[in-house]
């Protein structure tokens, strides 16, 4: 389970995965895959570090953990393998994508197009035992994913944080950069997207930042085949 980026991560990140706290998220994550099952599969968990280069990092999407069930999570928060069922939250996601900005439902959830246009879709914690949300919360995760939002902090290069449901404010406190821009509501969940997150109008709010930094707008609205 040694990580090898296909980008610029690689350089980034380098060192920390030699860090005594990696080391022993490492020897935990391979006993979890031997003894549980686990999502997602251990090749994909650092898919958003490879669809999204560093340099190319415009917008980060934190979320908690994966989805939890078979066929679903693939290493981008909120997004599902083409052919999966489109889960509740990311339901609410097209609902509010909608209402913001008039983008048409698609009948999947992959939201590869948005990674491909340097959307980060990041999660605190990176894996997941099946249908046990937030199991892997306690395994060292967050120290790796703390680290990579400093990274990105960093940046000199204006980035919009959206930040949605508690495990993701947590991280608010590591931005600390003023070029930067924080969007933050509840989560996209049915439990809670009726107390802040429906009408927070996160997708015209970053591109009214993009656009008045001189970075060209994300292109929200999905393609209706994958």
């Amino acid at each position: 389970m040694a990580v090898q980026f296909n980008n610029d991560w690689q350089e980034v990140l380098d060192g920390e995965f030699d860090k005594p706290y990696y080391k022993d998220l490492r020897k935990n994550l391979i006993d979890e895959y031997k003894n549980f099952t686990v999502y997602p599969d251990m090749y994909d968990l650092f898919n958003a570090f490879h669809y999204t280069a560093y340099k190319d990092v415009k917008v980060v999407i934190l979320g908690q953990d994966p989805y939890h069930e078979p066929n679903q999570a693939h290493g981008l928060s909120f997004s599902v393998l083409p052919g999966a069922k489109i889960p509740p939250s990311l339901q609410n996601i097209y609902k509010e994508l909608q209402n913001d900005i008039g983008c048409t439902p698609v009948n999947h959830g992959y939201l590869k197009s948005w990674a491909d246009q340097g959307v980060m879709l990041l999660n605190s914690t990176l894996s997941v035992r099946q249908s046990q949300a937030n199991s892997h919360q306690k395994l060292g995760w967050e120290e790796f994913t703390d680290e990579v939002i400093r990274k990105i902090n960093d940046k000199d290069e204006p980035v919009v944080f959206i930040l949605w449901g508690n495990n993701a404010r947590r991280k608010k406190a590591l931005i600390t950069n003023p070029k930067h821009k924080i969007i933050e509501s509840t989560h996209p969940s049915p439990f809670s997207a009726n107390n802040g997150f429906f009408g927070s109008k996160p997708f015209s709010r970053t591109n009214e930042f993009l656009v008045e930094n001189g970075l060209e707008p994300i292109n929200w609205c999905l393609p209706e085949e994958v």
